[in-house]
């Protein structure tokens, strides 16, 4: 089968998909086969950025909303979009991307590109749509709701052991204007506030860090794991993938601000959760299969 991912960095460049193609020794070597779910291919996908740095911000570099693609450089959200993103590429079912993928080796570039550009679009946007800034899924729990309406992913932590049920009030981004200068806009300030608004009335659930233990077998590895804050009107404060080490302890797989880049995490994810004083627990989804993905589009 032919290796997607070659094909992906062949086609993208250094930052944006606007720019021209830049081609480097080290990204035509970062080759990746798929797995059989869409799960086991985004682990795969994601081990391939190890040692990328951490960078953030990089979603508000243009002075009007749209699609920004980097590939060289992520924080924790970029990271997890880019890698769900190409792993539901690789999975779709249309025939067009049977043959992207196939061992003919004719690879259609540009079908692949806006293959996953959609992909991309889907899981960052309300309704997949880019509609200003508003319309970005800046609160993890708003893009957990937006994207298993969609059909692409299903929060599993009720089925989980240890899972509670609770609601907790959402005001990050308006109380703390001065770190979202699009909100001194005032049309895009009561977005957000009426976003922030309808979480807080939507009860949730979540595995507080002492029950994550309890909930560790049944972790699969490729799910998304929403690390949940402990700080007042935030929801969630960092996210990555479940990855099960060779002595059966789930990692998490995730871009590090505190390790400045790509890395799995050296101790289990419950450690991590457990010695971080600002984290207060997890919720957990997953990318549905293939077929369930095809019929969620019709």
């Amino acid at each position: 089968m032919m290796k997607l991912l070659t094909a992906f960095f062949l086609i993208f460049p250094t930052f944006t998909l606007l720019a021209q193609p830049v081609v480097s020794d080290d990204l035509q070597a970062a080759i990746v086969t798929g797995g059989k779910t869409p799960a086991e291919t985004a682990i795969n996908i994601g081990k391939q950025f190890l040692g990328k740095p951490y960078v953030p911000h990089t979603l508000d570099i243009n002075p009007t909303e749209q699609l920004v693609v980097k590939v060289r450089e992520f924080d924790c959200t970029t990271y997890l979009e880019t890698v769900l993103a190409l792993a539901l590429a690789y999975h779709d079912g249309s025939e067009k991307n049977v043959r992207l993928v196939s061992k003919s080796r004719s690879v259609n570039p540009v079908q692949l590109e806006q293959t996953f550009r959609k992909y991309l679009t889907q899981l960052r946007y309300r309704d997949g749509r880019i509609d200003g800034y508003a319309s970005r899924l800046h609160y993890f729990s708003d893009w957990l709701r937006d994207n298993e309406r969609k059909g692409l992913i299903t929060d599993v932590t009720c089925e989980l052991p240890g899972s509670v049920m609770v609601t907790k009030p959402i005001s990050y981004m308006t109380t703390l204007t001065y770190k979202y200068p699009q909100l001194n806009d005032p049309a895009i300030f009561k977005q957000v506030a009426q976003t922030e608004a309808g979480l807080s009335q939507q009860p949730f659930a979540f595995i507080p860090k002492k029950n994550i233990r309890q909930a560790e077998a049944q972790l699969r590895e490729g799910d998304i794991v929403m690390l949940t804050a402990s700080r007042p009107g935030l929801d969630m404060k960092h996210v990555g993938l479940a990855v099960r080490q060779p002595n059966g302890r789930i990692h998490l797989l995730h871009a590090s601000s505190d390790q400045g880049e790509v890395v799995i995490t050296p101790y289990p994810l419950v450690d991590y959760v457990l010695w971080h004083k600002r984290l207060s627990g997890i919720r957990v989804a997953r990318l549905r299969a293939a077929d369930a993905q095809a019929v969620a589009r019709q």
